[in-house]
């Protein structure tokens, strides 16, 4: 009798829609794609389906104020859409216009910040946290990481 041969099923590849609401996309969406499977994959949702979709300070505003009462100008909001079968898991709403301001302020490049805005977000669904001390430090810590396997280069704290 014929020994069967075991076979792994890799988990789909974590699935990423891209969208632009403004002019400028100072990131490639495939930069975009690979920060959010890095982050994904770090936070351990490596099969799961994201959106991203970049606007404006104006917009992002209008959001936070709409979903988390606050009409302050933010980077990134998330929002954990659940498990449910058929659509992405999580959105994340980034801001270009913070990403370049932030940057121009730090010196540092604004697809950097920008990156940095997706891992952050993603980091967040995949559960998380930066309101407490030490949970801020591993969150910051994994942001760094996978930063660092994206190609950017360390550019000084993570500022949220």
């Amino acid at each position: 009798m014929a020994a069967r041969r075991k076979t792994h099923r890799k988990p789909a590849p974590t699935r990423v829609d891209v969208a632009w609401r403004v002019r400028r996309r100072p990131l490639a969406d495939a930069l975009v794609r690979r920060a959010v499977r890095a982050a994904a994959v770090a936070g351990g949702r490596g099969s799961a389906w994201f959106s991203v979709v970049f606007v404006s300070d104006l917009e992002l505003a209008r959001l936070h104020a709409e979903w988390l009462d606050d009409p302050t100008v933010t980077d990134v909001i998330t929002f954990d859409l659940g498990d449910e079968p058929g659509g992405p898991v999580g959105e994340l709403f980034v801001s270009v216009d913070r990403a370049r301001a932030i940057a121009a302020e730090r010196g540092g490049s604004e697809a950097r910040e920008l990156a940095l805005y997706v891992v952050h977000g993603v980091l967040h669904l995949c559960g998380h946290d930066d309101h407490a001390d030490g949970a801020r430090r591993r969150m910051r810590r994994e942001e760094r990481r996978v930063l660092a396997e994206l190609g950017y280069a360390h550019e000084g704290e993570l500022y949220f």
